[in-house]
C-alpha cells in the first residue's frame, strides 16, 4: 500500500513539474474586454478606433478609409517562449492584409513595430502563415528565407493549405503559433505552414539592437493604407519555461 502511495505522489510531482514547465493556457481575450491590449499607432491615427469589440470578437475594420498608417493592437505583456492559439474570420470583399506579430516591440518615437510577423493575407490566402520580418534593417521574408527585395509566390505555398472565408464552412480559421528558442512554428487549420529555425537571424546584431526576435509583445496588424475587415476570437497563450 505504501509503495502505491509513494508512486502516486511521485507521479503527481512529475505532472506538476511538467505543468510548471509549460504553464497553463491563459485567455488574452474573453469577448468582453481589451484590458490586456493597447493600440499602437502614429499620432495622426490615434482617434480612428479601427479596433473594437463586436459581438464577442475583436473586429478590425478600416473599410472605406485608406488614409492611415500601420495600426497595431498589442498585448501589454511581453512573451518569450510561448504557444498561441486564436481564430480569425475574413471576408471576400476585404482587400487588406493583416498578421500576428510575435516577440516584437513598438518604438513610439519612430512609430514602428519591429519584429517577425506571421502573415494573414485574404487576397492571396496561400501566403497566410508565412513569416515577414518587420524589423527595421531587415524587412524581408524570413520563411520562406528570401533575400531582401525578393517576394514570395504561390509555388512556395505549403501543400494542402486550407483557408476559409466567412461565407465558407466552418467560417473561422484556426491558427497556432509556437515560439521556442530560435524556432517559430505556425499551423493553419491543422496544416503546418512555417517551421522556421531562426539561428543567425532572430538573434543577429540587428534584432539585438531593436531588442526583438527572442521576446516582446504579441500584436495584431492593420496594414498601412489597407482597407481591412477581420475578426479575431478565442485567443489563448501558454508560456513555456526557458
Amino acid at each position: 500500500m505504501k509503495f502505491f502511495t509513494v508512486a502516486a505522489s511521485l507521479l503527481l510531482a512529475l505532472s506538476a513539474v511538467a505543468l510548471g514547465a509549460e504553464g497553463a493556457w491563459q485567455p488574452l481575450f474573453t469577448g468582453e474586454s481589451l484590458d490586456q491590449w493597447q493600440v499602437k499607432c502614429k499620432p495622426g491615427d490615434a482617434g480612428k478606433h479601427f479596433w473594437k469589440i463586436d459581438n464577442g470578437t475583436i473586429l478590425a475594420d478600416s473599410i472605406g478609409q485608406k488614409g492611415h498608417d500601420y495600426i497595431w493592437l498589442c498585448t501589454r505583456k511581453e512573451y518569450g517562449d510561448f504557444d498561441l492559439r486564436l481564430k480569425f474570420q475574413v471576408y471576400r470583399d476585404s482587400p487588406g492584409n493583416s498578421g500576428v506579430q510575435v516577440r516584437s516591440r513598438y518604438d513610439d518615437a519612430a512609430g514602428w513595430l519591429d519584429g517577425p510577423q506571421i502573415d494573414i493575407n485574404p487576397p492571396g490566402p496561400w501566403r497566410t502563415g508565412m513569416v515577414w520580418d518587420e524589423t527595421r534593417g531587415v524587412q524581408r521574408w524570413i520563411y520562406p528565407n528570401l533575400p531582401k527585395g525578393k517576394w514570395v509566390d504561390e509555388s512556395m505555398a505549403a501543400r494542402g493549405i486550407r483557408f476559409y472565408f466567412s461565407s465558407d464552412e466552418p467560417a473561422w480559421n484556426e491558427m497556432e503559433i509556437s515560439a521556442r528558442g530560435m524556432a517559430i512554428k505556425a499551423t493553419l487549420n491543422g496544416v503546418v505552414i512555417t517551421d522556421f529555425r531562426g539561428e543567425g537571424i532572430l538573434d543577429d546584431d540587428v534584432h539585438k539592437q531593436r531588442n526583438v526576435g527572442t521576446s516582446g509583445v504579441i500584436a495584431l496588424q492593420i496594414h498601412a493604407g489597407d482597407q481591412l475587415r477581420i475578426r479575431y476570437k478565442d485567443i489563448y497563450v501558454r508560456e513555456a519555461a526557458r
